[in-house]
């Protein structure tokens, strides 16, 4: 199941951790959490499930690998 753990800081910040996204479909959500947050990603990582990418061109990601399906 696909979820995404939001957190507020005291200082304000959001910060948000995908679960049981593979590969790069998280990314989608960063644009829509932008959205609807009125905010802007300032810092990123790839968390291990990112690697275990349903699209077998994702597990050699390098700067724009796309999984069509």
């Amino acid at each position: 199941m696909k979820s995404i753990t939001l957190k507020l800081t005291p200082d304000g910040r959001i910060e948000a951790h995908t679960h049981g996204m593979k590969g790069m479909s998280c990314l989608s959500y960063v644009r829509i959490l932008e959205q609807l947050t009125d905010a802007v990603a300032v810092d990123s990582a790839f968390t291990e499930e990112f690697r275990e990418s349903e699209c077998p061109q994702a597990a050699q990601w390098e700067e724009e690998t796309v999984c069509e399906k």
